[in-house]
Order: structure tokens, then sequence, then C-alpha cells
């Protein structure tokens, strides 16, 4: 297994793209995600990492971008991820020099789950930022199994360990295995509104009743009016600080 980064592999950048898609559909829906995500490549090459097997098959990737850090946790965005993908993009407009990155997707090919890979590219990750000379790494992670429980406040979720004292999500506890440590809760991390004929191809539910609404692998309820023919999701996650070497 070889980690490239697409600064010196821009060849893998369509193979990464057609990775299986293992988001819901209403996720994809994200306007911030729509308009910069795929200009990722483009604009940040050597932030974006692919996981190439002896076959020469991308299997797995992780997309961040950079971003310029005051070195206080209260200058995370309660925006999340769409909040740092657009603070990046904007920053690099504006020819402000980044002194952190972010993570914005780690993904890993169904087959590959359980072997240790995630793990193999978030280090590759936080390298390749102490590389670059970042001061840190950070990521809103989406907890694996929160949708489980859509109606627990995503603080009290945090909070739940197991009995040796690491998280109870599986992917926050990927995360603290690897060192990094919970900052806080993004409450509006991603937005994704629509109209109820749209929510209904996405999700193939009825969206007949106004009020909170439970859809599967939503974190939390969608909020639908009828009246209104309108339904929005705001997604919460956590924010997660990675160490890196000489940095913070």
């Amino acid at each position: 297994m070889r980690i490239h980064d697409l600064a010196a592999r821009p060849d893998l950048a369509d193979a990464m793209w057609a990775m299986p898609n293992l988001w819901p559909p209403f996720l994809l829906q994200d306007p911030l995600g729509v308009l910069l995500f795929a200009r990722l490549p483009e604009a940040f090459p050597e932030y974006q990492l692919v996981a190439v097997d002896d076959a020469g098959s991308v299997v797995g990737k992780v997309n961040a971008l950079p971003f310029a850090w005051s070195g206080s946790d209260d200058d995370l965005p309660a925006s999340g991820w769409d909040g740092i993908l657009q603070r990046g993009f904007a920053e690099r407009a504006a020819g402000t020099p980044p002194t952190a990155a972010s993570l914005l997707e780690a993904r890993v090919n169904p087959e590959h789950r359980g072997t240790g890979l995630a793990a193999t590219l978030l280090t590759a990750a936080r390298e390749t930022v102490g590389r670059l000379g970042l001061r840190a790494l950070f990521g809103p992670v989406r907890p694996t199994r929160k949708a489980e429980q859509p109606l627990v406040p995503m603080a009290d979720y945090v909070r739940q360990v197991r009995d040796d004292g690491l998280p109870a999500d599986p992917w926050i506890r990927a995360h603290a295995r690897l060192g990094a440590r919970v900052v806080s809760v993004c409450p509006a991390s991603m937005t994704v509104a629509g109209d109820l004929a749209s929510w209904r191809r996405w999700t193939g539910l009825p969206f007949d009743r106004s009020g909170p609404l439970v859809v599967p692998d939503a974190l939390v309820p969608v909020h639908v009016s009828v009246e209104h023919d309108h339904a929005a999701y705001v997604e919460p996650n956590v924010w997660m600080h990675h160490p890196v070497a000489g940095g913070g």
C-alpha cells in the first residue's frame, strides 16, 4: 500500500473521485460542498492524499485544506465543515498564509475497512501537515454511529465512553487513538435544505407531516414544513485536534 498526494500524482484524481460513495444522498446536496469540494485537487493538491494498493487501485483517500488559525480553540467555526471549507478557499483567494489544516473527508473502500488503512491515512495527513510547516491538524468529525441516537444532543453523545475510557463512537475513537482530542461541537457543520419533492427523492420517505422527522443516516432530525413545502437539515459535527510534531 502506498500513499500519494495529488501534487505528485495528479493522474490519480479521477480514480479518487470514482471511489464508491458511502454518504447518504441528502448530504451530497450541501451547497458549499457542491460549489467547492470538487475544486480541492486544483486548489490544494498537496493536501489530497490517496491510498493505492499493489494492483494500482485507489482504495482510500483523505481530503483536507489549509487555513489560518489563531492558535485558539475559539477560532474554529461553529459552522464546521461548511465554515472551514469556505474559509480555506476565501483565505487562499486573499493570499492569507495558512498555519493549520482541516480534514474534510477520510474514506476507505468497504473491503478495506478494519484493516487499519483509515488510521494510516489520518497519520499520513498529520505528517503532511507537519512537513508543510503548519501548526495543527483539525477535523469536523462526523461520528459513525450518531445516526443511531438522533434525539441525543451531540454534546451528550460525545461524552459516551466505553469501559476502557475510550470514546464509544468508533470514528471518534479512531481519531482519539491517534492522539486527537475533542475540542467542541460544531452545531451547524453542514446545512441541506430543499423542497419536499427533493427530500422524498433523496430519502424515499413521504415527508407528509410538519415537524421534526427522524431520517435514516441523519445525525439529528430533519425539520419539515408541509405548509411551506420545505425541509432543512442542520448537521452537528465534532471538532477534533490532532497534534502535529513541532506544532500544536
